[in-house]
C-alpha cells in the first residue's frame, strides 16, 4: 500500500493526499495551526478510516452470512492525549445497522469479529485507546 501526501505551500498547512489506489483527498489544519480549516484535520481522517474499515467489514459478515442488511452507519466519538504525541485514548463506535430480520446477537456477533479479528485499523488504535462499541438495529 502507497500514498503520497503533498503540502500545499500557498494553502497555509493544507495537504493533498495520493493513495495508490488513484484516490486523492485534502487535509487542512485548524486555524490556531496556521491552517484554513478548508478540510478535516489528519487525526480525523485516521478516525473516518477506522469507522470505514468497521463497517466495511460489519457489511461483508453480514452479507456473507445471507442477512437482509441495507445499511451501517457508525457514528464515532474519541478523546485524545492532552500531550504530544496526542494519541486516541478513547473511541466509542456506534453502529446503527438497517435491514430485515436482523437479530441483535447476529449484529453485534458481526460487530465484534471486526473490532476483535478483522479490523486492521481498530487493531492498531487499540494499543493506545480504550474501544468501545454499541449496536442499535433499525428495521426496514
Amino acid at each position: 500500500m502507497e500514498c503520497t501526501v503533498r503540502w500545499q505551500p500557498d494553502a497555509g498547512m493544507a495537504f493533498n493526499a495520493e493513495t495508490g489506489s488513484g484516490h486523492l483527498f485534502a487535509m487542512d489544519g485548524a486555524p490556531e495551526g496556521g491552517g484554513r480549516n478548508l478540510a478535516p484535520r489528519p487525526m480525523e481522517t485516521v478516525l473516518a478510516g477506522t469507522g470505514g474499515c468497521a463497517a466495511y467489514d460489519v457489511v461483508l459478515i453480514l452479507k456473507r452470512g445471507r442477512h437482509d442488511v441495507r445499511g451501517c452507519e457508525v457514528r464515532l466519538s474519541a478523546e485524545r492525549a492532552e500531550r504530544d504525541p496526542k494519541v486516541f485514548t478513547r473511541i466509542h463506535m456506534q453502529f446503527v445497522v438497517t435491514g430485515r430480520g436482523l437479530s441483535s446477537a447476529v449484529v453485534e456477533r458481526a460487530v465484534a469479529l471486526s473490532h476483535e479479528k478483522y479490523c486492521s485499523a481498530s487493531a492498531m488504535l487499540a494499543k493506545t485507546a480504550e474501544i468501545t462499541t454499541a449496536v442499535e438495529i433499525v428495521e426496514t
